[in-house]
C-alpha cells in the first residue's frame, strides 16, 4: 500500500474540520491525571473513571475528553445513574459510536457534564433458550451484532435481516430500530420466530434503568412485550438506557447473494407496471434486495438475497462475513479523487469519482469471486467493515403498499436525477456518494410470538392502523463525503420533496433516526418546524394509542431527571 493511500485510509488528510473519511481508529482513552477538565466528585470509587474521545461514524461529531466508565454489571449502571442524578450529570450509553445523528452528544461540547457508559467492555453476555415454541436469545446490550449473530449461528439460529455492519451494539440497534432489507418473496412463509421488520420487532422483553418514585432513585425494571408501557422503549431514540433484551429468533437459513451490475437504472427503477428487470420483480422472486447507485453512473450495484437450502451449482460457499474486501481496500484512483474533491475543493471530479467507485466495486466482485455467494445468513447479511469509506447520509422510511414500491422508486430516482443534473449545470456537486435503497416489512406485532404484543411506538416503520394496506417500507439514503459544499442545501430540497410527494393515501414518511434529517440549508437536525411539528406529527398520524405524546410522557416518567437526554432530543421535545 502506498503512503498516500495509507494516509487517506487512516484519516490523515487533514480532514478534521469536516470529519474523517475512512479508516476507523479507536477513540483515545485518556487518563484522568492529564486532563484539564475538573474530575467529577464523589464518583463511586470502585468504578474506574477515565476520559475518552467520542467520535461518530462519519467523524463529523467529535467531542474530546468525555468522562467515561465501563460498568461491569447492570447494577453498576444503576449506581452511576443515581450518582448522576445527585450530582447534576447526564448519562449516555456509548457503544460503537456507529451513528450519524447526534443522539448521544452534541458536537463541539467542551468538558460536558456527561458520563459515557462504555457497554462494550463488560455488558456483553448472551444466553439461548430453546425450550418454548420459538427460540429466544437474552443478551446484554453491549454485545456487538457480529458476536450476537455468531452465537446464534453456532446454535443453528439466525435473523431474517440485520444492519450490514457487524460493529454495532445490540443496544444501539434497538435504540434506532436498526434494520436490514427483507420482505417475503411471493409464496414465502414466515418462519417461526422471524420478522420482516426491524430488530426492535424481535423483542420479547427488555430491562431498562427507570426512575422509581417510591425509592426516589433509579432502578432496573423489566418490561414484557405485551405490556403497553414497553412501547416507547422498543425504539427509544437514546431517551432511555436498556441493559438487556430478550429477542425471539428463528432457525438459521442458508442464503444466496447474487450481485448484478448490468441493469440500467432506467430499467431497474422504471415506472410501475413496466416489464423487465425492475426492482419490484426481484422483490417478488427473492424478497431481499438492495440497490447501491453510484453518482453519475448508469447501472446500480444490485444485491439480491434468496433463501437457498442447498448450494447452487455456480455459487461460492462462504463461511465468514464481510466478503467484499474491495470495499475496505480502495484503489488509489478512488482515494486520490476523494482527496482532491474535499481537500482541494475540486467538485468537478465528482463524476469521475462516481465512476471510479463503480469500477472498483464491479471489478472487485470479479477479482474476489464474490458475485454469487452462498452460506449461513450471518455471513451474507454482514458486509460493512469499520474500514469502509466514511460518508454522511440522510435517511427516510417511506411506508406504502407493496405494489407501490416500484412507483416510489421511479418517482424518487427521477426527481433525484433531475436535481443532480440541475446542480451540475450550476457547477455544483453536492452528492459524491451512492444512493442506497432497501425494502423491509413493518414492525408488525402480529409477527411477535407473544399474545397482546404492542408495536414499537417510535419506530420509523411502526404500522399505521388507519392504513392497514401499507405493509412495507422503502428506505432511501443518499451518501456524500462530510463537508461537501451545498450538500445540506441539496438534502433539504430532497427532504422537502419526499415529504410532499409521499403523502395522502399513497404513502407516509418518517425519519431514519440514525441518519440525517430535519435539514436547513446549513445543517441537519436544525429545521425547527421539522423538529417540533413535522416529525412529531408523523408519529401521531393514524395512531390510536402509544403515539408521540404518550411516548413522550412515558419516557419522562421513566427518566424525570432527563439523565439520558441530549440537546437533539430536547429540541425534538421528547
Amino acid at each position: 500500500m502506498s503512503n498516500s493511500r495509507r494516509d487517506f485510509l487512516t484519516g490523515a488528510l487533514k480532514l478534521t474540520s469536516v470529519g474523517a473519511l475512512a479508516g476507523w481508529l479507536p477513540a483515545e482513552q485518556v487518563s484522568a491525571a492529564r486532563l484539564a477538565c475538573a474530575q467529577p466528585s464523589n464518583f463511586p470509587a470502585d468504578i474506574a473513571l477515565y476520559k475518552q474521545t467520542f467520535q461518530n461514524w462519519a467523524g463529523d461529531i467529535k467531542v474530546d475528553d468525555v468522562w467515561s466508565c465501563a460498568p461491569r454489571t447492570p447494577d453498576e449502571v444503576v449506581r452511576v445513574a443515581n450518582w448522576a442524578k445527585d450530582n447534576g450529570f447526564k448519562v449516555r450509553p456509548r457503544g460503537m459510536m456507529h451513528n450519524w445523528s447526534p443522539l448521544t452528544v452534541a458536537p463541539g461540547a467542551a468538558c460536558p457534564s456527561i458520563i459515557l457508559l462504555d457497554t462494550t467492555r463488560n455488558l456483553t453476555a448472551m444466553s439461548i433458550d430453546r425450550s418454548g415454541p420459538v427460540a429466544k436469545v437474552t443478551a446484554q446490550t453491549g454485545i456487538t451484532m457480529e458476536a450476537l449473530l455468531t452465537g446464534l449461528e453456532n446454535a443453528g439460529l439466525g435473523m431474517t435481516a440485520t444492519p450490514a455492519p457487524g460493529d454495532l451494539t445490540l443496544g444501539g440497534v434497538l435504540a434506532i430500530n436498526g434494520h436490514g432489507t427483507a420482505i417475503p418473496a411471493k409464496g414465502e412463509s414466515r418462519p417461526a420466530g422471524a420478522s420482516y421488520g426491524s430488530v426492535s420487532n424481535l423483542v420479547l422483553s427488555l430491562t431498562a434503568v427507570v426512575y422509581d418514585s417510591a425509592s426516589r432513585s433509579y432502578a432496573l425494571k423489566t418490561f414484557s412485550r405485551n405490556d403497553a408501557q414497553i412501547a416507547p422503549l422498543l425504539t427509544h431514540v437514546g431517551r432511555s438506557l436498556i441493559v438487556e433484551a430478550t429477542l425471539q429468533v428463528a432457525q438459521n437459513q442458508r442464503l444466496r447473494c447474487q450481485s448484478w451490475f448490468n441493469i440500467p437504472y432506467t430499467e431497474m427503477f422504471a415506472p410501475a407496471g413496466s416489464g423487465g428487470r425492475t426492482f419490484a420483480s426481484y422483490l417478488d422472486s427473492a424478497g431481499r434486495a438492495e440497490a447501491i447507485w453510484f453518482p453519475f453512473t448508469t447501472n446500480p450495484w444490485l444485491k439480491v438475497w434468496s433463501v437457498s437450502p442447498s448450494k447452487p451449482a455456480f455459487s461460492r460457499e462462504t463461511t465468514q462475513p464481510f466478503n467484499y474486501s474491495f470495499s475496505d481496500n480502495l484503489p488509489n484512483e478512488v482515494t486520490d479523487l476523494a482527496s482532491k474533491i474535499i481537500n482541494l475543493g475540486n467538485g468537478s471530479l465528482t463524476p469521475a469519482f462516481g465512476k471510479a467507485q463503480f469500477v472498483a466495486a464491479s471489478a472487485g466482485l470479479v477479482a474476489t469471486g464474490t458475485w454469487d455467494l452462498w452460506g449461513w445468513s450471518k455471513n451474507l447479511l454482514l458486509y460493512v467493515r469499520p474500514t469502509t469509506l466514511r460518508v454522511t447520509a440522510n435517511g427516510y422510511a417511506i411506508l406504502t403498499r407493496r405494489d407501490s414500491v416500484q412507483r416510489v422508486l421511479n418517482e424518487f430516482t427521477t426527481f433525484y436525477q433531475s436535481r443532480v443534473q440541475a446542480y451540475q449545470q450550476m457547477g455544483r456537486y453536492p452528492m459524491n456518494g451512492p444512493v442506497e435503497i432497501r425494502v423491509t416489512g413493518l414492525d408488525d406485532p402480529s409477527e411477535v410470538a407473544l399474545a397482546g404484543s404492542v408495536a414499537p411506538a417510535l419506530s420509523a416503520i411502526r404500522p399505521r392502523p388507519d392504513h392497514p394496506e401499507w405493509n412495507v417500507a422503502v428506505w432511501l439514503d443518499i451518501l456524500t463525503l462530510p463537508g461537501t459544499p451545498y450538500a445540506n442545501q441539496f438534502y433539504r430540497e430532497i427532504e422537502q420533496w419526499i415529504l410532499s410527494n409521499f403523502s395522502g393515501d399513497y404513502a407516509a414518511v418518517r425519519p431514519e433516526w440514525s441518519k440525517g434529517w430535519g435539514y436547513s440549508d446549513q445543517a441537519a437536525w436544525s429545521d425547527a418546524n421539522m423538529l417540533q411539528a413535522t416529525i412529531p406529527n408523523a408519529f401521531r398520524a393514524g395512531q390510536v394509542a402509544n403515539n408521540w405524546d404518550a411516548s413522550k410522557a412515558a419516557l419522562a416518567s421513566y427518566d424525570p431527571y432527563r439523565l439520558f437526554s441530549s440537546p437533539l432530543l430536547d429540541s425534538l421535545g421528547i
